[in-house]
């Protein structure tokens, strides 16, 4: 009896921090329309949601721009796994971005409010949906920046649409060959424990199951590339290997690396002071090109 009531307890309590987790706010990693704007007129921001409608999939992808008039230069930025273009509220918000370029940010599908808990693992999918984003708003002179599992697609839509004219990735799992197998990760695939786990977890844990044979599907492509291309990466990321420097060496002609020392893996939203300037590096050098 004592037996099948310490069981019955450990049960119980796997089962309450199951549904704990599954609906933690935290770990969903998005907010609502209304608390984002909420929190950008805090700082006297104005933020515009839309959303861009796939008829074909029943998707609605989820848009954040924050935009002046007289801006010519667009960021569209994308996030890695987990998260949703909430991570990139610290450069939609500073002011040397602002004053120089429109700013724009994606849930991608499965994340935020895009079709949250549905995953998209197909690069190529997501990429041609946001070309179309892009051709739909008539954007000129795009700058795509993505982060860990956004770098690739941010890559890959420079690759489809020809309105983007350079690529910041930022601890980019770019390489097929490099690929890092997170053990927690295995607790999306296990049916035992995939409940358990936040639905921004899974989305995520679906992603990675394949991301190699995604990244494998589309490698032979980027040599073809011109347009400047940057990558940024900390030499002592534990999530992304460092490595996958070298693959952007080899198959990105118009590279540039920058490499940062122990800031670990999540670099993009935690020290967007070390990534701004690259990015206004880039903006300014469009700039003067358009001028030319």
């Amino acid at each position: 009896m004592r037996i099948q009531s310490v069981t019955f307890t450990k049960i119980s309590i796997l089962l309450v921090l199951g549904l704990c987790l599954s609906s933690c706010t935290v770990l969903q990693w998005r907010s609502s329309d209304q608390e984002i704007k909420e929190k950008f007129e805090e700082s006297y921001v104005n933020a515009d949601i839309s959303y861009f409608k796939v008829d074909s999939l029943n998707l609605k992808v989820r848009i954040q721009a924050v935009t002046e008039p007289d801006n010519s230069i667009n960021l569209i930025f994308f996030h890695g796994s987990p998260s949703s273009l909430s991570a990139w509220d610290a450069y939609a918000l500073d002011s040397t971005l602002r004053e120089k370029a429109n700013i724009y940010a994606i849930d991608r599908p499965g994340y935020g409010y895009s079709d949250f808990g549905n995953e998209m693992t197909s690069i190529q999918l997501q990429a041609q949906i946001m070309s179309a984003l892009i051709k739909q708003k008539e954007l000129k002179n795009v700058l795509t920046i993505g982060s860990s599992y956004g770098g690739p697609l941010a890559a890959r839509i420079g690759y489809l649409n020809e309105n983007v004219k350079a690529i910041v990735m930022i601890s980019p799992a770019i390489d097929p060959e490099n690929e890092n197998d997170i053990w927690a990760s295995r607790f999306t695939r296990w049916k035992l424990t995939r409940w358990l786990v936040p639905t921004s977890y899974r989305v995520a844990g679906d992603e990675k199951k394949v991301h190699a044979q995604e990244l494998a599907l589309i490698k032979d492509d980027w040599v073809k590339m011109t347009i400047p291309v940057y990558h940024l990466h900390d030499d002592k990321d534990d999530i992304v290997p460092y490595q996958n420097i070298e693959f952007t060496k080899k198959n990105f002609p118009n590279h540039k690396i920058v490499s940062f020392p122990e800031r670990g893996h999540e670099i993009a939203w935690k020290n967007p002071d070390l990534i701004i300037p690259y990015l206004v590096e880039l903006i300014n050098s469009l700039l003067v090109k358009n001028t030319n």
